[in-house]
């Protein structure tokens, strides 16, 4: 056996155990992508409709999806203490929403979107005039519902058990 039989023989045996780990880091990095990438959607299509179940999952994610980028979870921080605090003014409010836009712009730059999601295009989401009717409508829907509600249950005397006949 000369020198080529023995380089012929290991890159017989080894040239495929090196295509297995491509492939496994490969299929890694892809799986992660997907993972970045369902969060940072779920997290754009909240800027419509303010959180959502979907969207607290996904912040909540957050840190392990992306735990390698530490801006992107210093940014995820920053709005984790904003939503902790009981603080309610419209000044708060608009923290929130920045530092949302914020941890949004980290993530697209973690992406690789940096220069083609802006903080322009976080600022402004897509949302129809139409569809801002009907969300006014279904919220103003429902208070009056709970409204109807309190009026019904002050109407019920309070002494009278349901279950004694009148």
């Amino acid at each position: 056996m000369d020198l080529r039989d023995i380089l012929n023989l290991i890159a017989i045996i080894v040239g495929p155990v090196i295509a297995v780990f491509i492939g496994q880091h490969l299929q890694k990095s892809s799986e992660k992508r997907k993972d970045k990438m369902s969060i940072f959607k779920t997290l754009m299509t909240a800027r419509l409709y303010g959180l959502t179940t979907d969207s607290v999952h996904a912040l909540n994610l957050s840190d392990i999806v992306f735990v390698k980028d530490k801006s992107v979870r210093a940014a995820w921080s920053r709005l984790f203490e904003a939503y902790s605090s009981a603080e309610q003014s419209e000044q708060m409010v608009t923290k929130r929403t920045d530092l949302m836009y914020k941890l949004l712009e980290e993530m697209a730059k973690n992406l690789g979107y940096k220069n083609k999601i802006t903080w322009e295009t976080i600022q402004n989401p897509y949302i129809p005039k139409f569809m801002v009717d009907s969300l006014r409508n279904q919220s103003q829907s429902q208070q009056d519902y709970s409204s109807l509600l309190r009026n019904i249950n002050e109407l019920i005397p309070k002494n009278q058990n349901p279950e004694e006949p009148k």
